[in-house]
């Protein structure tokens, strides 16, 4: 069973709850708020938390009491202009500042976890990246709570963030009012896989039936609410929805002939130009880098489904695989146990749909249905609508 979940951010939703896994210290006992801000690769958020002084077995129960969006691009936008980064936090930070009493201020943790946006900048530019975090950490130190750390987390750790959120949310860990809302719609599982899509990348987590040891890089342990957890999880960089686009366009790019490309995954009557060179501006589409006779790439909607369908299959290396199973590109991924909860993009692409307020999990063929159906729409039609 797939349940699509309306939350806007695993990092934050969970980070409190799980610093005493990722920095194996416990918060002290008369911290009652925290700030955590998550960069991702489009758009930065900056959320207050709450919870009571005492702890469930030794992990924190917390509250999202406010929710700022950064104006402006995520902080890997500011590569060119570094000294920004930091800056374009101070507006959230103020808000934050009217949330929090005061007198607690001080105690308040901040931390800030970038994602995939940065962890291409770095792979990219480096001293761009180190100097973007430079400026934020300042602008954080700056502020009146008590700064705990700004950096890139890895991939796995975002897909672990988001298994513990889903978890966390449905009452996995312990008996809540979500338990029984969703009761009708678990398997006898006792926790849910994680499916996030972000902007750069997208990850998968869950318990496996059987632990495996032929890929132990992607195998993590947790202790929360007093049980261990064996779980495993991958990040699949450059698989985001805005750079698996940029994968895409760069792969169609090789067939072109005349600087024109008519394309099956936009809609009938839409229009756009891109530069080549904009193409091949990061890690996820260099290595495909190569002259063309054009300098510009006009792009035109066909509104095809099914082909579109079978040009982003492409995208997907399923012929080798050096384990006993693989997803794609020769990365190892066990038997799926259980249901998985499905948010950000996928949240935002059902939403969009009216595919989300059903009360129990949507069919396949409905929502394959529904997708073929908005495709064929014109593009007049749907950038009016």
């Amino acid at each position: 069973i797939l349940l699509i979940l309306g939350f806007l951010s695993t990092l934050a939703v969970i980070a409190l709850i799980a610093v005493a896994v990722t920095q194996n210290k416990p918060l002290p006992k008369n911290m009652k708020y925290g700030i955590v801000l998550d960069a991702g690769s489009s758009h930065t958020n900056l959320y207050v938390y709450e919870w009571p002084g005492e702890k469930e077995n030794d992990t924190g129960v917390v509250q999202q009491v406010e929710v700022c969006k950064v104006e402006g691009p995520g902080i890997s936008g500011y590569s060119h202009a570094t000294e920004k980064a930091g800056p374009s936090l101070a507006q959230c930070l103020r808000q934050a500042e009217e949330v929090i009493p005061s007198k607690q201020q001080q105690e308040t943790p901040v931390y800030l976890g970038a994602t995939a946006g940065m962890r291409l900048l770095s792979l990219e530019n480096k001293s761009a990246a180190d100097k973007v975090l430079s400026s934020v950490e300042k602008t954080l130190r700056s502020a009146p709570f008590s700064f705990q750390g700004a950096r890139i987390i890895t991939g796995q750790e975002e897909g672990a963030y988001g298994w513990i959120t889903i978890n966390y949310l449905l009452g996995n860990f312990k008996q809540s009012g979500w338990t029984k809302l969703l009761h009708s719609l678990k398997s006898i599982s006792e926790t849910s896989g994680a499916l996030d899509l972000g902007g750069a990348s997208t990850q998968i987590t869950f318990v496996p039936n059987e632990l495996a040891h032929e890929s132990p890089e992607n195998l993590l342990y947790f202790r929360l609410y007093g049980k261990d957890y064996h779980v495993y999880t991958h990040s699949f960089l450059c698989y985001g929805k805005d750079q698996a686009l940029q994968q895409k366009l760069a792969k169609d790019l090789q067939t072109v002939e005349n600087g024109s490309l008519l394309d099956p995954c936009f809609h009938q009557g839409y229009q756009r130009t891109i530069n080549i060179s904009d193409l091949f501006k990061n890690p996820c589409t260099s290595a495909k880098e190569q002259q063309f006779p054009f300098r510009q790439l006009y792009i035109q909607g066909e509104g095809n489904y099914q082909k579109c369908r079978r040009n982003i299959q492409k995208l997907f290396d399923k012929t080798n695989c050096p384990y006993t199973r693989c997803s794609f590109n020769g990365i190892y991924l066990p038997p799926l146990q259980g249901d998985f909860g499905a948010f950000s993009a996928f949240y935002f692409v059902m939403n969009f749909l009216n595919l989300t307020s059903e009360q129990s999990p949507v069919a396949l063929d409905k929502v394959t249905s529904t997708v073929e159906t908005f495709c064929a729409r014109p593009w007049h039609e749907v950038s009016s609508a």
